[in-house]
């Protein structure tokens, strides 16, 4: 695994320490700033997906160092497979965020590769959350995919549904 922000030693104390005082007002409305500096406080190694499009000159090894990984979504190319290989294979602990919505557009159906990726790779899922109304974050509890995903999509959205994400009508489940 190449090497991230979340490993860079020197960069990775300053950036806590930062994210801990930047994280008490939480006044930004931005995913991924919030996401890493949630990272920075919890202490975790994350890697995260983007659409490929945001890994393009002049930005994309910075998102790389970021933890991103990008994802050509124009293309079949298995990505469930090597998502759960690169965990399987990952030294040391490895925390990887797939939004299920998968999108910022309005959308009725989450995506569900983060499940597949969970199951191919026989590792639990952690609910973690951002509720920009209340202005907190955290992780939730571990869930253990059990094969039905229609069940187990169920038990998700019931844990997610208190939440409100920053554009809450962007997504609307039954």
């Amino acid at each position: 695994m190449h090497r991230t922000i979340f490993s860079t030693p020197i960069v990775n104390g300053l950036l806590r320490a930062f994210s801990v005082l930047y994280l008490k007002p939480h006044t930004s409305n931005w995913d991924l700033p919030n996401t890493l500096m949630v990272a920075f406080v919890l202490r975790l190694n994350i890697c995260w997906m983007g659409k490929a499009s945001i890994f393009r000159f002049p930005f994309g090894s910075l998102m790389k160092w970021l933890g991103g990984i990008p994802v050509d979504r124009s293309k079949s190319n298995n990505l469930v497979a090597a998502s759960a290989q690169a965990i399987q294979q990952a030294v040391g602990a490895l925390q990887l965020i797939v939004p299920p919505e998968g999108t910022r557009a309005k959308t009725r159906y989450w995506k569900t590769g983060f499940y597949h990726i969970a199951m191919t790779a026989r590792v639990p899922i952690v609910m973690a959350y951002m509720d920009y109304t209340r202005k907190i974050s955290g992780l939730g509890p571990i869930f253990h995919p059990t094969g039905d995903l229609e069940l187990d999509m169920v038990s998700i959205k019931a844990f997610y549904a208190p939440f409100s994400g920053r554009n809450a009508a962007q997504f609307q489940a039954d």
